[in-house]
């Protein structure tokens, strides 16, 4: 069994019209490929909720901070394929860059308020890029829904932005982290990581959980953080970028717990940027360890 891949807009459009004259419900699943659990579970999702899938292929260079940085992001099709399509996804979308990006492309997607802070501090421009390839990607299948996963959560708030003010009718779907058996959360980066590394890199999550738990319960957010922080250097994390409780609706700074929020944290071991979050509901006793 292999999945149909389209690689041109024209290609999509068709198969995309075909479906659409049948009444057919179509949803889109993003990715930069090099696919593990997390991406598929998003896949599955879709396919319970919609006639036909499109799974998007496309490691865009816009939202790259360093030229290193995309080389190194790993180019797996054929792999990708061949685990697509025994889930059933009905087409594989991999265009080519110079078609996304044609020359004389002069156009920017950009979102503000939820792109402040976080990632989008240290990751001047990448925000950008995100928005425009979705943008795109939504124009360009045509879909009703799209699938994304909580992991990338600030995205997933810039992704719902962009749709509900340029008017896109498409319905945004989060998916839950979907983690290893320690507890680590699935990424396409961690494969990067050294045995060594792969060992210590769980500490991250459950150093989070654990602090998600003890706001829950009512300890100072500010020192809680303060003491968390210090626990991921000391797992072997060499650096920080942050670690903050924000609001679950809108990303908003909390320094106190008195609403839903969300901890996020971005952290490098070695080489290797890693990111994670968990949501706190408003109620002690809420935080629990997400299972794969």
């Amino acid at each position: 069994m292999r999945i149909p891949i389209a690689r041109t807009v024209a290609e999509l459009r068709a198969a995309v019209a075909a479906w659409r004259q049948n009444g057919l419900k179509v949803a889109v699943v993003p990715t930069m490929g090099a696919l593990h659990e997390g991406h598929l579970s998003l896949v599955r999702a879709a396919l319970e909720k919609v006639d036909r899938v499109i799974v998007t292929l496309f490691v865009n260079p816009k939202q790259f901070n360093s030229a290193a940085d995309l080389a190194a992001y790993p180019r797996t099709e054929h792999e990708d394929a061949a685990k697509l399509a025994p889930l059933g996804a009905h087409i594989l979308y991999v265009p080519d860059a110079a078609d996304m990006y044609p020359e004389g492309f002069a156009t920017t997607v950009s979102v503000n308020g939820v792109t402040e802070g976080l990632c989008g501090a240290y990751r001047p421009g990448h925000f950008d890029g995100v928005a425009t390839v979705v943008a795109k990607l939504f124009l360009q299948t045509g879909a009703d829904v799209a699938f994304f996963g909580e992991k990338d959560f600030q995205q997933l708030h810039v992704v719902r932005r962009l749709a509900r003010d340029l008017d896109i009718p498409i319905e945004i779907v989060a998916c839950p982290t979907v983690r290893e058996e320690d507890g680590l959360a699935m990424s396409s980066r961690n494969a990067r990581l050294s045995p060594s590394q792969r060992q210590a890199a769980p500490k991250l999550a459950a150093i989070l959980f654990e602090a998600a738990a003890r706001i829950a319960g009512g300890a100072s957010v500010d020192a809680t953080l303060d003491e968390a922080r210090s626990a991921i250097a000391a797992a072997g994390y060499v650096r920080i970028e942050y670690l903050e409780l924000r609001a679950e609706e809108d990303l908003a700074p909390m320094h106190m717990f008195d609403r839903p929020g969300r901890l996020l944290v971005a952290a490098w071991l070695g080489d290797t940027r890693l990111i994670d979050n968990v949501a706190m509901p408003a109620r002690q006793g809420a935080i629990t360890r997400a299972a794969a």
